[in-house]
């Protein structure tokens, strides 16, 4: 160090302390302040980043919860679709099977007035041939009394037996 000191040039320092702020000063305008200026655009795009990042997850969480929302809906209204439909389902068997109950009650009903029908057909039938037979036994009872009464008697008893009522 002494050594140093023992050659030191005031000129040789002033010329080496020039250069040295001179480097300064071009390294200050053509690296510094391109690297400086490169590193804060970095870091404004990284924050640009970050903040489009954040922008995104908030735009994903809106989506999703407008994804819930709209799910959510979507199965209410399946639900209230899904209620409908058995409701109508319901009301159609109710209204089918009131269809067929009527239908059965009309064709019963049709049915005990062909069967009274037939039956006053029938009671008119015997009815008829009730007459048709008592006025034949009164034919012939009036015939044979004049004749005799034993055999007046005895021919009513035969036609008695003869007519079997069902």
């Amino acid at each position: 160090m002494e050594k140093l000191l023992n050659e030191f040039s005031l000129g040789l320092f002033v010329w080496q302390s020039l250069l040295f702020i001179l480097l300064l000063l071009l390294l200050r305008k053509f690296a510094w302040k391109p690297i400086l200026n490169a590193v804060n655009e970095r870091e404004e795009g990284i924050k640009n980043a970050l903040a489009e990042a954040d922008k995104a997850r908030q735009e994903m969480q809106n989506i999703n919860a407008d994804n819930e929302r709209i799910l959510k809906e979507a199965r209410a209204e399946r639900d209230t679709m899904l209620k409908e439909a058995r409701d109508i389902k319901n009301s159609m068997i109710e209204e089918a099977k009131e269809e067929a109950k009527a239908q059965a009650n009309k064709l019963v009903e049709q049915a005990r007035t062909t069967i009274q029908n037939e039956k006053l057909a029938a009671i008119t039938e015997l009815k008829n041939q009730v007459a048709e037979l008592s006025i034949n036994i009164a034919e012939k009872v009036v015939k044979e009394e004049l004749s005799n009464k034993d055999k007046q008697l005895k021919l009513v008893d035969q036609m008695l037996d003869e007519v079997k009522l069902n």
